[in-house]
């Protein structure tokens, strides 16, 4: 895991007091905040002129305070893969963040401001993503597999392992699925095992299993 004082972190905000407030928080923690943007176009010229680790992007920005950060994500993602990209915005937006989600899960994260009640959760999570991990709200992952819930696709999976699948989506590790479902780690496993094998995930050596199967879970 990076440590907060390593990571360089890039804020594209467009409210001035939450922006200002995003600054102080990361700065008193430890993070190094390149710059703070109040619109998409700013955004891609910080990454372009320095690439941080992670991003933090909220979704509705000038001119049109629509869609424009989360496209702006998309792009930032193609053109520099290895900056982590966090969304914190009160909105979900199902089809551009499918498409954020698409290229791999890796490195990406969604939380809704409304429904961030600790600092510490949102400073871990930004950290999370930094690493090349997930954080995906419940909410989140909730309205992203809408559509796919009228599917077929994942039908073969029993309850219990939707359950350990929409935990995974949710980046918790092993044990804190364990821990959430009442389950032993070994349960854990089997579940994760047998979801890799219903879902025709076979063990390779260049594909993330685990980031495929919350990829088709989101997907459907």
């Amino acid at each position: 895991m990076v440590e907060a004082d390593a990571l360089r972190v890039l804020i594209a905000e467009d409210s001035a007091i939450l922006r200002d407030g995003l600054v102080q928080l990361l700065t008193d923690r430890g993070f190094a905040v390149t710059e703070a943007v109040s619109d998409a176009a700013n955004l891609m010229r910080a990454v372009s002129a320095a690439p941080p680790d992670v991003a933090v992007v909220d979704i509705r920005m000038p001119p049109t305070f629509t869609d424009e950060g989360l496209r702006a994500a998309i792009e930032v993602r193609r053109e520099h893969p290895s900056v982590g990209i966090l969304v914190f915005s009160q909105y979900v937006e199902t089809r551009f963040a499918a498409d954020l989600l698409a290229g791999g899960a890796a490195g990406i994260g969604y939380l809704l401001k409304d429904r961030v009640a600790d600092v510490a959760d949102f400073v871990e999570a930004l950290v999370r993503v930094a690493s090349g991990g997930t954080a995906l709200d419940p909410e989140v992952v909730t309205q992203l597999m809408g559509a796919s819930r009228r599917t077929d696709a994942l039908a073969v999976l029993s309850g219990r392992e939707r359950q350990v699948l929409a935990l995974m989506a949710e980046g918790r590790s092993n044990s804190a699925i364990a821990a959430s479902l009442v389950i032993s780690e070994g349960a854990v496993e089997k579940h994760i095992a047998n979801i890799f094998s219903k879902l025709d995930l076979p063990a390779t050596s260049t594909d993330h299993r685990r980031v495929l199967a919350v990829l088709r879970y989101l997907e459907g």
